[in-house]
């Protein structure tokens, strides 16, 4: 059988209605009461509390899967819960007796993307799959500053911020549920049979179905849970109610003694005056205490192997920072900056400064060192957006390309969230790859996108219409084939959204979108296209329909083997007037990510005479498709600790 073939067998069109998921009437704030022992703990955590022994057992894997399945219990919704470490490694999938066996994806307009899925392979593996991907989003999300979970997420990732509310701009991660995946060349990926160093990849990117939360110990994150109950994999639309989500409940019941400290959670950060969203329930609407759920022992459920992500044994986790998490500090290239970076098992650096592999004019090993110890300068003195307390610095990761996209450099500061690693390496290989001259000839060549829904047979659309679309709206006939203007991941997002500009609803969608009429989070145009493929495949394989997983290179384009991302934070790295790499910044806050990259870029340049950010006249703002301006870059307001400079971006 061909892959589409196979793929058709298990998939079928259809809109499925949000079940568990409706609206509730309740008004006190959501997320705030917790029971002892965990409710203030780690309040004054900022980012060192983590130690060699903050890490999940064994034992204690064990009791969360316990008190969850005993509030599944208790409100007749047996379900798949499954728990990870910081880094990813899954450490149990259980399922209770009468589970989901099919997941289901429901998403507004065509049936394209990921719109309309439904898995079933009468065992329980897709909705194992979401719950997996739910957990290690609770993971990625979160520090010692910030606890993010799977509903955060669906905040963050709409056509509208807040969902629903028309006229605002997409959300501020949009974009950002296509990360971590299970193609990409920077994830790790398990045997399932122990606990490696990390990232681990996830097998859906991260999720924005209510339902996965962090795991703390003592004010240090841990890990993540995920709960799936009703095989609907969705998002909520609408903010304007509190949702009384089963799923989100047990996910609750689980983290008891393990929860996140009140002030680090989302309901406690605010960006752009709107608070995010934390969890609809909370202990008080449980129907269990947690305290006497029965043991894992009395458990009458399975532990659930998932091919290459959990053998079926219970595993504890790796402490966060230590060698064996894949993440620890580093003096070498980067003293006195409080640095971090990626190791291999043998704890190597995977990732020190090196030449770039693009000839003569390439990036140097000390350009690249240089460049990443102003950009983590910048981050140190950076006033967060996204953390508590208010006065803390930036925590972000830095990841350098060439025009390549290989990878010359990457490190990170202290306690940032696993996300942004994928990401910002996404990010600079986005301002890299729309910047070079190579783009449309690189898009063109890429495979077509074959979509499950519209026959057996048929369905496929060319990655390379993209190209057209974007020499229509550019009003150029040289567009992505030229060079001639630099991208910045902020003009490269305005292309990206369902209305240009930004929020304004009724206009015309941006070049590399759906139309607004088919866009959903499920199906957004260029990005989710250039991973279709390998997403679906890996698909496919989990549940045991092809023999072989797909590559670590999501796209085929070695320029973007990790994808692309669509959320702004970073730039491309000129020589004079010469494209030779891109810097991306991820972490805690866009237009943080912004000047990070930006600045840390104009310094660098300052110090060496070597580098520089993309001459004023080559820059995408001097473009006005549809008489709208691209954007940039846009820096923060008083972006300083202990510093009231302003406007620090304005004339480099």
């Amino acid at each position: 059988m061909t892959r589409k073939q196979i793929a058709w067998a298990i998939a079928t069109a259809g809109m499925l209605s949000l079940a568990g998921c409706g609206g509730g009437s309740r008004s006190e704030p959501p997320g705030t009461a917790e029971p002892p022992p965990q409710t203030n703990a780690g309040q004054g955590c900022t980012g060192s509390c983590a130690t060699a022994e903050s890490k999940l057992s064994e034992s204690q894997v064990r009791r969360i899967i316990a008190q969850a399945a005993a509030e599944a219990s208790a409100q007749g919704a047996p379900a798949i819960i499954s728990v990870v470490d910081r880094v990813g490694n899954v450490l149990a999938v259980y399922a209770m007796d009468g589970a989901p066996t099919a997941l289901s994806i429901p998403g507004r307009g065509a049936n394209e993307g990921l719109n309309g899925l439904i898995l079933d392979d009468g065992v329980g593996g897709p909705p194992a799959v979401a719950s997996m991907t739910k957990a290690i989003t609770g993971a990625f999300l979160s520090s010692e500053g910030n606890a993010f979970t799977t509903r955060t997420a669906g905040q963050i990732v709409q056509e509208n911020f807040n969902p629903g509310e028309i006229g605002q701009p997409s959300g501020p991660l949009f974009g950002v549920q296509f990360s971590q995946l299970p193609c990409s060349d920077f994830m790790n990926r398990s045997s399932g049979a122990a606990v490696q160093v990390g990232p681990q990849r996830s097998p859906l990117g991260l999720a924005a179905d209510p339902g996965g939360l962090p795991l703390y110990i003592d004010g240090v994150p841990v890990g993540g849970i995920g709960v799936e109950t009703d095989g609907v994999y969705s998002l909520d639309e609408d903010l304007t109610n509190l949702d009384r989500s089963i799923d989100e409940l047990v996910a609750v019941a689980g983290t008891f003694g393990f929860s996140a400290p009140n002030d680090r959670r989302a309901n406690r950060i605010t960006v752009e005056g709107k608070t995010f969203r934390y969890a609809d329930v909370d202990a008080t609407d449980l129907a269990t205490d947690p305290a006497n759920a029965p043991g894992f022992e009395t458990l009458s459920g399975f532990l659930v192997p998932i091919a290459t992500y959990f053998d079926g044994t219970i595993r504890g986790g790796t402490a966060f920072g230590q060698p064996e998490s894949g993440v620890r500090p580093d003096e070498l290239d980067y003293p006195g900056l409080d640095a971090f970076v990626i190791v291999d098992e043998n704890n190597n650096n995977r990732f020190r400064p090196m030449d770039g592999t693009d000839g003569d004019n390439a990036l140097t090993e000390n350009e690249v060192r240089v460049l990443i110890q102003e950009a983590l300068k910048i981050a140190n003195r950076a006033r967060a957006q996204i953390r508590r307390p208010a006065s803390s610095q930036a925590r972000v990761s830095i990841s350098i390309v060439d025009t390549n996209g290989v990878i010359v450099g990457l490190a990170r500061t202290r306690d940032a969230p696993i996300f942004g690693l994928d990401v910002s390496l996404q990010k600079a290989r986005t301002a890299s790859f729309y910047s070079g001259d190579y783009a449309g000839d690189d898009l063109r060549s890429a495979a077509d996108v074959d979509y499950l829904f519209d026959d057996p047979d048929g369905g496929a659309m060319a990655i390379g219409d993209y190209v057209i679309a974007t020499k229509v709206f550019l009003d150029s006939a040289t567009a992505l084939d030229d060079g001639a203007f630099a991208f910045a991941d902020r003009s490269g997002g305005n292309l990206s959204r369902p209305f240009y500009p930004d929020g304004a609803p009724g206009t015309e969608h941006g070049p590399f979108s759906k139309p607004f009429a088919d866009w959903s989070p499920f199906n957004v145009g260029l990005q989710l296209d250039l991973v279709y493929n390998s997403v679906i495949g890996h698909v496919v394989f989990l549940l045991g329909l092809a023999e072989n997983d797909v590559p670590q290179n999501c796209t085929g384009l070695g320029r973007l083997a990790n994808g692309i991302q669509i959320f702004p934070g970073s730039v491309p790295i000129y020589r004079g007037s010469t494209l030779i790499g891109g810097i991306g910044v991820s972490g805690d806050g866009i237009d943080q990510d912004d000047m990070i990259s930006f600045l840390g870029l104009h310094n660098a340049g300052e110090i060496l005479g070597t580098i520089n950010n993309a001459p004023p006249a080559m820059r995408a703002d001097q473009l006005t498709p549809k008489g709208v301006r691209l954007r940039y870059v846009q820096c923060p307001q008083a972006p300083f600790l202990n510093s009231d400079e302003q406007n620090v971006c304005e004339g480099k």
